[in-house]
């Protein structure tokens, strides 16, 4: 029997986040300062505030408190609040200021109601944490930057210790328009002139987000290269977004990122034409880890990838994650060759995408209504080099009459340049119909130890390839969850094993997709299973 780490891990992490979404974890405050209650069934502002028999009763009354490290913000279970909840005053190292609900019952719920630009607006405050919150923003009509929570320095300095965690956050109707101003559920934010301000330990961590227009949680931060200031340690992981129809999450001006075990899904179909939105992606940010993740559904009119490097980014890693029923494909890397030589843009440099599967991604037809038309499985694109494909497999059942004949590999010129040393190795592209491969000008794509089982037209120069049935255990079970993966195990006989060849980098890989460990002896196969004796 295989080893199963990872999905044993996924499946924990799931009972996790049903146990955070049902509010079932009951806050017991510390005594490290005081804890304040907040009531509005039978509170009463004239209250002290530091008992549930004197609690508080609205968020005016706690908007004017300012508190002090180690103070608690306590709500009750199951009661509502009209308005924004805009808290002041900073914790301290080992001293957070803490939000949590106390008593058994539902997340009590915040309603802006769409008076304001957010909800919940921490601005300008560090160590600060904030739990098991229902927090919602809907108007009645869309309006531009509308939020449910964001997260804001400026002309701060350093914020440190900010974590959001067990947050439902949902209906919030923002602008369709990502040029107009867009929306989202969460949105973190550091900018300033006068004092440079970036985020030091940012978590966002078990929120479940759904109905939110545009966006779920994106960010905005010094995105040039000749003003860099990158936010530090930032995390987002083990978050649900269900029904949010353009970017999923995208940290934008960090370094060092870690975007992990994360689930997309039921993207709904109704952004207009030409907007372009994508699951999980870093913009102008450099070492982002993007691992254990799974997109699926995003139907984005343009773009509607799984996946994506963009613009400005240097060293993104995409490793272990699950793409599927994406519109628009797996995978996008990509950059404006048209900001190239500005001092602002370096272009996208060395990702490396590993250990994926992608199953029935690209499903637009063609032609189409919409400006979206193409949808490969990988689309490389613009001032792009150094990119890294291995050991990834790509899964494309048959399509149907109305879908088009699919493109595997597409390499395009955003703004004039074409990308530059694209290496694919020890991929398994397994196709049931006619798939091609479309390389334009590209420059040095090299393709060794792939391995090609279907009807391919324009097929690579990869001397080293193999073109049989990979073996998998059962391909066709592959569903929602990474549960439904073990079909892409090898089978024993399979030609895959021991096929491929070592590219460099791999020595750190410990592990192939499904928890095994990678072989000492220098072997690897051909695909995201590595075969135990």
């Amino acid at each position: 029997m295989k080893p199963q780490k990872h999905f044993s891990l996924i499946i924990l992490l799931s009972i996790g986040l049903t146990t955070f979404l049902t509010g079932a974890c009951d806050h017991n405050p510390s005594q490290i300062g005081t804890n304040y209650y907040v009531n509005a069934s039978n509170g009463d502002d004239t209250n002290t505030g530091t008992s549930p028999a004197q609690a508080w009763a609205t968020l005016n009354k706690v908007n004017q408190q300012v508190f002090k490290p180690g103070e608690h913000i306590l709500f009750k279970a199951g009661t509502v609040y009209n308005g924004q909840l805009k808290p002041r005053g900073s914790g301290s190292e080992g001293a957070p200021i803490i939000i949590n609900k106390y008593g058994n019952g539902p997340k009590p719920q915040i309603n802006g109601e769409g008076k304001y630009d957010a909800t919940l607006w921490l601005f300008n405050v560090e160590y600060w944490e904030v739990n098991n919150l229902d927090i919602t923003n809907t108007g009645p009509e869309r309006k531009p930057r509308r939020r449910g929570v964001t997260v804001q320095v400026n002309n701060f300095g350093e914020a440190h210790h900010i974590y959001l965690d067990s947050l439902e956050v949902h209906h919030v109707n923002g602008s369709l328009v990502k040029g107009k101003g867009g929306g989202s559920a969460i949105l973190w934010r550091n900018g300033g002139d006068s004092l440079k301000s970036r985020f030091i330990d940012l978590r966002i961590e078990h929120c479940y987000i759904h109905h939110t227009e545009r966006n779920g949680i994106n960010s905005s931060g010094y995105s040039r290269r000749d003003n860099w200031y990158p936010s530090l340690k930032v995390i987002v992981r083990d978050n649900l977004l269900e029904q949010v129809p353009g970017d999923g999450i995208v940290p934008i001006g960090t370094d060092g990122a870690l975007i992990e075990n994360n689930v997309m899904r039921d993207s709904p179909e109704i952004l207009p034409e030409g907007e372009a939105a994508a699951g999980i992606w870093p913009w102008s940010s450099d070492n982002t880890v993007i691992q254990f993740n799974e997109v699926s559904g995003h139907n984005a009119p343009w773009d509607a990838q799984g996946f994506d490097s963009d613009w400005n980014c240097k060293n993104t890693l995409i490793q272990y994650n699950y793409s599927h029923d994406n519109a628009g494909g797996f995978l996008l890397i990509c950059n404006n060759g048209n900001s190239i030589g500005t001092n602002g843009n370096v272009g996208t440099i060395n990702t490396v995408v590993r250990y994926n599967i992608s199953v029935n991604d690209g499903l637009r037809s063609h032609p189409t209504p919409r400006n979206g038309y193409f949808s490969p499985t990988f689309h490389i694109s613009g001032p792009v080099s150094d990119t890294k494909i291995y050991n990834n497999v790509i899964y494309v059942p048959a399509k149907t009459k109305n879908e088009i004949d699919h493109t595997l590999v597409q390499m395009d010129n955003w703004g004039g340049p074409w990308p530059d040393n694209t290496l694919f190795a020890n991929n398994i592209f397994y196709v049931r119909d006619e798939a091609d491969f479309q390389w334009g000008k590209s420059k040095s794509t090299g393709f060794t130890h792939n391995l090609f089982y279907g009807n391919f037209q324009n097929q690579p120069n990869d001397p080293t390839s193999i073109t049989k049935d990979p073996m998998f255990v059962d391909p066709g079970m592959a569903a929602s969850g990474f549960e439904s993966l073990t079909g892409f195990q090898l089978k024993a006989n399979s030609p895959a094993i021991d096929a491929g060849t070592l590219i460099d980098g791999q020595q750190q890989v410990e592990t192939d997709f499904f928890g095994n460990k990678l072989p000492d002896n220098g072997k690897v196969s051909i695909g995201v299973d590595e075969v135990s004796e």
